[in-house]
């Protein structure tokens, strides 16, 4: 985003950028987006998207986002290094890092491209599930987590309940999200929304353990006109893990639009102790 006029929203203000010395930024932490340790992850991931969105040379719009984290980003000041290693006709390839002092925290690799007309299908189908104001809103508790704050969060199943009541289950969560306060969707926030689900051992287990994502990729099936069409309106996020074992699990989701449109898929390599 453009750090012409000042942020108005809580999630611009996070993920805004200063521009340096070409294919350098600065940024800094907010801790309206604070996890238990450093940053929520989608924050960072979405920043890192953005330190590309805003490059002067960007071709096309994200196509796909790899971030491996490296180490926890400590509160205050960052340094992100965005070089486009290589531009085709149609795609364009990114190496991204996010340094602290000597410190290197979260390394990125992000594709653009521009799209063309062609044949298209979706394979996956969107969950059949209650409608979103027919459900209510997840009150996070006082002194919890501060990102989920900034969430709207209408579970299906797999919700916050189930674990505070210690009931081990399946490890699918599905819920309406969306910004709070309600903001129109971009590349960012959907990027930031991929990472918005609960550790899947969390549900797995009815009750929370150590997790850290370790990496973190999207895959981006939305062009910019089919996201502005979403505009604030909720998305039916849903995840669930295939194997939990030697310390640990993968998670993966997909994100639908509020007319049915299929936006992202994410998949993610989870660290636990348990």
């Amino acid at each position: 985003m453009s750090t012409d006029a000042a942020p108005t929203h809580p999630f611009d203000t996070a993920v805004a950028l200063k521009s340096g010395t070409p294919g350098v930024f600065a940024g800094r932490t907010t801790p309206d987006y604070g996890n238990m340790v450093g940053p929520f992850g989608g924050i960072t991931a979405a920043t890192l998207l953005q330190a590309v969105l805003d490059h002067p040379e960007r071709l096309g719009d994200p196509i796909s986002l790899t971030v491996n984290f490296a180490g926890p980003i400590a509160e205050g000041e960052f340094e992100i290094l965005a070089e486009p290693v290589r531009t085709n006709r149609s795609t364009q390839h990114w190496v991204l890092s996010l340094r602290q002092g000597a410190e290197t925290n979260a390394t990125a690799t992000v594709v653009t491209g521009t799209r063309r007309d062609s044949w298209a299908a979706t394979e996956r189908e969107m969950p059949v599930v209650a409608a979103a104001e027919s459900l209510p809103v997840q009150v996070v508790p006082e002194g919890f987590i501060a990102w989920l704050r900034n969430y709207e969060m209408r579970f299906v199943e797999g919700g916050m309940d189930a674990i505070a009541a210690g009931e081990p289950a399946g490890s699918q969560t599905t819920l309406w999200i969306r910004d709070t306060p309600a903001r129109a969707l971009d590349f960012g926030a959907l990027t930031a929304m991929s990472d918005a689900f609960f550790p899947r051992v969390f549900v797995r287990l009815g009750r929370m353990v150590p997790a850290s994502t370790v990496s973190l990729t999207v895959y981006f099936h939305a062009d910019a006109e089919l996201l502005a069409a979403q505009a604030d309106r909720p998305l039916l996020a849903s995840a669930r893990a295939a194997r939990f074992g030697g310390g640990y699990f993968d998670q993966s989701g997909e994100l639908w639009a509020a007319g049915g449109e299929l936006l992202a898929t994410t998949h993610q390599m989870v660290y636990f102790k348990a």
